[in-house]
């Protein structure tokens, strides 16, 4: 199986049926997919699979053979951060950082495919079922908010 991970195209060996997150991960040494609670519930796996968000534990690898995978690490780096990697960094939207890369990437897809600014109630449907234990919110979706404005 072949796969196109942050723009590398990479030959897999995992057995079809692994999940994403572990080939991600343990195949090809990729961190940012978190193993939460992989059952799909929490988030913290989540990657873009052809432009829209995936829970990576519970996507065999074989399912998305050819695909073009993102990570958080396809998004920017420490010297050029993305729009809304700059905007979580400079807003303090990451507190333990567990939660982060799921949330950026699900909060991508909707910067994404909305293309300009969006509104609180499409943040909060982006980032339904995206989990974090230190926040409470707010200053995640100030992020969001004010990276959509710069992409206008």
């Amino acid at each position: 199986m072949r796969l196109t991970v942050n723009g590398r195209e990479q030959e897999i060996a995992s057995p079809p049926l692994t999940a994403l997150l572990h080939v991600l991960r343990e195949e090809l040494e990729i961190m940012s997919p978190k193993a939460g609670c992989q059952q799909g519930g929490c988030g913290t796996c989540t990657v873009l699979v052809d432009g829209e968000p995936r829970r990576s534990c519970l996507t065999p690898v074989a399912m998305v053979d050819g695909a073009e995978i993102t990570t958080i690490e396809g998004l920017g780096h420490a010297d050029a951060l993305s729009p809304l990697q700059a905007a979580f960094h400079n807003r303090y939207a990451a507190q333990c950082g567990f939660c982060t890369p799921g949330m950026l990437i699900a909060a991508t897809a909707l910067l994404e495919r909305k293309g300009g600014e969006v509104d609180r109630d499409e943040v909060f449907d982006a980032l339904g079922g995206h989990y974090c234990r230190c926040t409470g919110y707010v200053k995640i979706v100030d992020a969001v908010l004010a990276a959509s404005t710069i992409l206008t």
